[in-house]
């Protein structure tokens, strides 16, 4: 193996053979920002509400949506068989959206002219349900299509909360970043000086509501190091 520097002082490293530059292979810090951004809201229906903390990871899913409409995120909203499953419950406040029907256990096929018609996107913020179905199957879709994903834990649920937190690791090992829904809040809007600040400020000025993830992270738990 030989390094050293190239053009403008950025260092290379000669390995098989090959010259690589070394800051491109730097990982992505997973950074987020409102106009490279999109908002997926998936399958929070009627028929779902026997999902463990159902109603914690709709609040939160609702507050993500909130600022998304504050900052000019774009958003999806899908529904999975909903002659079935039935319609979006009403405390989403996804009322004016759109939701796409679909069968598959992924958004992507139904969101794809949404994510066509947008080159500049570089980040999906992901919340609904179940994580180790729908949510799992979208961000593997997503990541293949080289998008970054950024899976809002605390609004993101499962029947069992076995299967949600093995959906969150294997997530995680695939590329995805986990983000509690503030974390991604703040990062989209970024400075205090902001001219939404103040009424993003009373979407998260109560903390978000309690889904059972202490319990999931408790004690380091290995499938999530």
């Amino acid at each position: 193996m030989v390094s050293g520097l190239g053009a403008g002082g950025r260092p290379w490293r000669r390995k098989s053979g090959r010259w690589k530059n070394m800051a491109a292979a730097k990982p992505s810090l997973g950074r987020v920002l409102p106009g490279s951004s999109i908002l997926f809201l998936c399958d929070m229906q009627e028929k779902f509400r026997h999902v463990a903390y159902f109603p914690q990871i709709v609040s939160v899913a609702a507050r993500m949506l909130k600022v998304a409409r504050l900052l000019e995120v774009p958003t999806v909203l899908t529904e999975q068989y909903p002659q079935g499953l039935g319609p979006t419950v009403p405390e989403l406040g996804a009322a004016g959206l759109q939701p796409l029907p679909k069968t598959c256990f992924s958004m992507v096929p139904v969101a794809r002219q949404e994510l066509d018609a947008r080159p500049q996107l570089r980040s999906v913020l992901l919340c609904g349900i179940e994580t180790q179905a729908c949510i799992l199957n979208t961000t593997l879709d997503l990541l293949d299509r080289g998008l970054q994903v950024h899976v809002v834990v605390d609004a993101c649920s499962s029947r069992s909360q076995v299967d949600r937190l093995v959906a969150l690791a294997r997530m995680r090992q695939s590329g995805a970043f986990l983000s509690t829904s503030e974390g991604l809040i703040l990062q989209l809007v970024g400075d205090s000086a902001h001219p939404q600040f103040k009424e993003i400020q009373k979407i998260i000025k109560e903390p978000a509501p309690d889904s059972g993830l202490l319990g999931l992270f408790q004690g380091q738990n290995p499938l999530l190091r």
